[in-house]
């Protein structure tokens, strides 16, 4: 691994049980570079991100994250460097937890579990949330929040550990037009004001934030194409990648998928 390299991944195989979920995976990712990956569903990407953040069950091939070998030994070191953000979690509003509170447990990844929490972290909190668009929304119950909102929330935990790496699953699934990009926003002004190496999986490359160094596609758990946003936004590879007829259509210097 050079010293800029975050990640790379040499011929990886991943599986559930018997079924190899991902196979023969080789990829490198740079120091500061912000990576899309697109597929259709039930194509690896999910797998991608549980080898990279030490959660994944690899079978053959070897990867390094951060300059440590991923190891069994090594994940909980790991994960205490990369922050994660989810697909939209639903929570039930009787849930006795704040949004202050939620995203103050993003420090157990940093602090070990069962760990004081210092008071400097609730202060930390509310300068996040003042960050991601939530200030005053501190004391209302997490499942209150709209679904942006929640997301929101969300990036603002993983960004409390005070991660290297941030590894993002289809964050902006499930919201409507206007929440989405919000997100898309906010997950472009977070990878660089904290200088982050960002990874972002989607099943859409409509929802791929325009900061994209490069964009990965994956099929069948396979990586079968990589290159500039420029590259991949060919009609015939997307066709060919997701077994439909797509059109490319540039406007106001976005790329959007007629399909």
């Amino acid at each position: 691994m050079t010293s800029s390299s975050v990640v790379v991944m040499r011929n990886v195989a991943a599986a559930y049980g018997r079924h190899v979920a991902m196979r023969d995976v080789s990829l490198r990712l740079e120091r500061g570079e912000f990576l899309g990956v697109i597929g259709p569903n039930g194509a690896g990407k999910t797998t991608l991100l549980t080898v990279l953040n030490g959660l994944g069950r690899m079978v053959a091939g070897s990867a390094e994250v951060l300059g440590l070998p991923v190891t069994s030994s090594t994940a909980r070191s790991l994960r205490r460097r990369i922050g994660y953000v989810a697909q939209l979690q639903e929570y039930d509003p009787l849930l006795p937890m704040t949004v202050r509170e939620s995203v103050v447990t993003g420090c157990y990844g940093r602090l070990g579990l069962l760990r004081r929490v210092p008071g400097s972290a609730y202060d930390q909190a509310d300068e996040l949330m003042e960050l991601v668009g939530l200030s005053g929304l501190e004391q209302r119950p997490l499942g209150h929040l709209s679904g942006g909102e929640r997301q929101r929330a969300a990036i603002a935990r993983a960004l409390i550990q005070e991660p290297e790496m941030l590894l993002l699953d289809e964050p902006t699934a499930s919201l409507d037009w206007q929440a989405q990009r919000g997100i898309l926003s906010l997950i472009r002004d977070v990878h660089r004001r904290f200088g982050l190496t960002s990874l972002m999986v989607t099943h859409d490359l409509n929802t791929l934030p325009e900061i994209c160094t490069r964009i990965a596609c994956m099929k069948d758990g396979r990586v079968v194409g990589i290159g500039t946003p420029e590259e991949i936004s060919d009609p015939d590879l997307l066709s060919r990648l997701y077994g439909t007829s797509i059109r490319v259509l540039e406007h106001d210097g976005r790329t959007h998928l007629l399909y």
